[in-house]
């Protein structure tokens, strides 16, 4: 077994997160799981009754999104304000980039995964609709309809682009063009 410190579900988590994202869910049987975790294989199925449960679990696992508007609204100010947010959701992704990409890929075979991804978006729609009201409280525009394209915005790159230089450049003419389309001039 291992000498590692970790209570055994942690380390079945690291383990289970690691091989996934190398081989795929259905390519890791539980027992390579538990030989990288460094305990038995009943380990395993004690803590996670179905293997689906693992994905389940690692899914909690996945950074807290939820940015205060506070810390990253200016007043008057949408595209600032929308930019210090897209800032503060790839910090929160770069905590969990692989565990990310892994859950989004299995995703589409997997049920329980693609609820809470979606649950996530949810989420991150509304986020994104606090903080453009929060920095033009009067804005007659359609504010649900931005929010739920940037967020698809942020969410194609954090599951896809994966943040090269010229994906965060594209991000920020985006941004741009969504604030002028919101009535705030660039």
């Amino acid at each position: 077994m291992t000498d590692d410190a970790r209570p055994a579900r942690e380390r079945i988590l690291d383990a289970a997160e690691t091989l996934f994202a190398e081989a795929g869910f259905e390519a890791t049987p539980t027992s390579r799981i538990a030989d990288r975790a460094g305990v038995p294989k009943g380990l395993v199925h004690y803590y996670f009754a179905r293997k689906p449960d693992l994905l389940e679990a690692l899914v909690e696992r996945l950074p807290d999104e939820r940015v205060d508007p506070a810390a990253v609204v200016v007043a008057g100010d949408v595209t600032e304000s929308l930019n210090r947010l897209v800032d503060a959701l790839d910090a929160s992704l770069d905590s969990s980039a692989l565990l990310s990409h892994l859950l989004w890929r299995e995703a589409d075979t997997h049920p329980a995964v693609l609820d809470a991804l979606r649950t996530r978006f949810d989420l991150l729609v509304h986020q994104i609709r606090d903080v453009i009201v929060a920095a033009l409280p009067r804005c007659g525009a359609d504010v649900d309809s931005a929010a739920h394209l940037l967020a698809a915005a942020v969410s194609y790159r954090h599951s896809v682009a994966r943040h090269d230089d010229a994906d965060a450049a594209a991000m920020r003419r985006e941004l741009t063009f969504l604030a002028s389309a919101l009535g705030q001039p660039s």
